[in-house]
């Protein structure tokens, strides 16, 4: 083959890979730019959107801790010493107050645990309970309601009664006396008053019992 027709040859061969004559590049369409700004901003906006979910999230979450630690301690109820007032599996908020009263739930720490109980006796009180499980406060029997029929009973006691509460401390009973476990023994006492976590104050679970912790 001639070097004329091998040039003639490369030259067809270039050809074949030039633009054809007269093809003009296709530009995209007005509403075809629209929809894809359109679809852009809004893959934008979902972002936005699912970042500010996630960080109102952590944010409920972060307060949720805080007042759950410091300011509303959250409990879950275990035993039935509490009963009928308050039963096992109970969720309860608790509220930090000055000071407590006689016929008050509150929680407390003994033994690196929280206990809930009734206060029955405050500072100063003179305690007494007779064999039928009847109590006294200052010579003068109390009304406790609260308690089931039958519920009454000395319990497990072995301090010396009448007995007077010392200063800042709580007298505390259950509800359920004769299986409560409380300040009529000398290895739990009475309690200082700071080592009372709150005065229960809302019942959060079981949906169905919502609502304020009563007497």
């Amino acid at each position: 083959m001639s070097t004329a027709e091998d040039g003639m040859q490369q030259r067809e061969a270039l050809g074949s890979m030039r633009p054809e004559a007269g093809r003009k590049a296709q530009l995209p369409t007005v509403d075809q730019i629209n929809e894809e700004l359109q679809r852009t901003e809004g893959m934008r906006h979902r972002h936005s959107f699912r970042r500010n979910v996630v960080f109102a999230l952590v944010g409920v979450f972060a307060v949720s801790v805080l007042l759950s630690t410091f300011v509303l301690p959250t409990f879950k109820i275990y035993g039935q010493s509490m009963a009928p007032a308050l039963n096992e599996g109970d969720i309860v908020v608790a509220a930090k107050y000055a000071s407590y009263g006689r016929g008050d739930l509150v929680a407390f720490t003994y033994n690196n645990k929280v206990l809930t109980k009734r206060i029955i006796g405050c500072p100063g009180d003179w305690v007494d309970i007779d064999a039928g499980g009847n109590v006294s406060i200052n010579g003068k029997a109390i009304d406790e309601s609260y308690l089931e029929p039958g519920a009454q009973s000395l319990g497990q006691c072995d301090i010396n009664l009448p007995y007077q509460v010392p200063e800042d401390t709580y007298f505390v009973l259950g509800d359920k006396r004769s299986v409560s476990v409380d300040s009529r023994l000398t290895q739990v006492g009475c309690i200082p008053k700071d080592q009372i976590v709150g005065r229960l104050a809302l019942r959060v679970w079981p949906p169905g019992a919502l609502g304020v912790v009563g007497s």
